[in-house]
């Protein structure tokens, strides 16, 4: 082989290499698009506050009937506008369960108690993945680039997600410790405002946290593109 033809072939599996920039970018992407993308928040917003306003002039029961037609009527415009099937159906089922715990029980209140549970439940994974050392962001991280990295032998890569996994930890818990007091106090009114104030805002804050970790975590254990050329 000549060296120009070397040279090409070199400039050849260069160009074709996926950068690592890119296939992060792409998994990001992915990862938006399952949420429902930015107004996927604003939607998961719009039947608490239709349940709460309604059930402040309305009887349990067509509240939650007006719930659910809001759900379906959110969810067939998220459809039209060509969303995934899992983005628009997702917060319909998570209705369809907070408004059948609330026709079982007759509590407006317990139509916020799968949230409480939930919050408490990723409170306890998040922090104990922490004391076991493996903590939570880490293992995602891994599993998302092909599950065979040692990252938590790199001292910086295991510190970063210990940082990123306790903010979601504290998240979690600052969700549960408020809600749970607010559904002691019997006031679903204020469990809607806590959901909301509590949801995108804390939410959008620990996904920046978890993106930082995992774009150290790349930078330190994934090759550089220029270091895949030779």
């Amino acid at each position: 082989m000549t060296m120009t033809q070397q040279h090409r072939d070199d400039e050849h599996r260069t160009a074709t290499l996926p950068t690592t920039d890119t296939a992060t970018a792409e998994r990001e992407l992915t990862l938006l698009d399952r949420m429902g993308g930015p107004m996927g928040f604003v939607y998961s917003t719009v039947p608490i506050v239709v349940f709460v306003a309604a059930n402040a002039f309305l009887p349990l029961p067509m509240t939650i009937a007006v719930s659910i037609a809001v759900g379906l009527g959110l969810t067939g415009f998220r459809l039209l506008r060509g969303e995934r099937f899992a983005s628009a159906a997702g917060g319909l089922f998570g209705l369809g369960g907070a408004v059948g715990i609330v026709a079982w029980t007759g509590s407006a209140k317990d139509f916020f108690v799968i949230g409480i549970w939930a919050a408490l439940a990723g409170f306890v994974v998040a922090l104990g993945s922490v004391l076991v050392r493996r903590p939570l962001t880490g293992v995602v991280w891994n599993l998302t680039h092909g599950g065979t990295h040692d990252w938590r032998s790199d001292r910086v890569a295991l510190r970063v997600h210990d940082v990123a996994t306790l903010f979601a930890a504290a998240v979690f818990g600052a969700r549960f410790v408020v809600k749970e007091w607010l559904y002691l106090a019997d006031s679903a009114t204020w469990l809607a405002v806590a959901k909301v104030a509590m949801g995108t805002p804390l939410t959008v804050l620990a996904a920046l946290v978890v993106v930082w970790a995992f774009r150290r975590t790349t930078s330190r254990l994934l090759p550089r593109p220029e270091d895949q050329r030779f």
